[in-house]
């Protein structure tokens, strides 16, 4: 039997980070939780981090898959916010959204984190970005680093 599990230290790792300014005040740090675990725990040169901001959350599908197309990235980490309104918006972007950055993973064969806040109001967005919940965007990094060497391994025993 063969397990493979892997370290999230991944310090050569060649990181971009897809941001929405739309929620700009909750995407921020969500921001500063995925790049403090990327250099903390994952010991990512600072060099090695690339951020891209796009308008929102329907942007980052196309923004992710044209930064995995450059052959330059390791992995992706997708960010935002998308708080639910008086109207049913929120869950066709979210919905959209996240297919989109399913989809361009499989198909890509490239680790993505997909920390896309999906809240019901601006408390719950805010407990999810570094206050009661903990911090998504620094969820994320750890999984992206993890994906990378988990990848990594199963190359080296096929």
């Amino acid at each position: 039997m063969k397990i493979i599990e892997a370290a999230v230290s991944a310090p050569e790792a060649k990181i971009g980070v897809v941001i929405s300014r739309f929620n700009k005040f909750i995407n921020l740090n969500l921001l500063d939780g995925a790049i403090s675990s990327l250099k903390r725990i994952g010991q990512v040169n600072h060099d090695n981090i690339t951020v891209i901001w796009v308008p929102g959350a329907f942007e980052l599908p196309l923004a992710t898959e044209t930064l995995i197309k450059t052959n330059k990235y390791d992995a992706i980490i997708a960010l935002g916010t998308v708080i639910r309104g008086h109207t049913s918006h929120c869950e066709y972007i979210a919905n959209e959204a996240s297919a989109g950055i399913a989809r361009i993973s499989i198909n890509n064969n490239i680790p993505i984190a997909f920390g896309l806040l999906t809240t019901e109001n601006i408390e719950q967005a805010i407990e999810r970005s570094g206050t009661k919940l903990g911090n998504k965007g620094s969820e994320a990094a750890i999984t992206v680093l993890e994906m990378i060497n988990v990848l990594k391994a199963i190359k080296l025993i096929i």
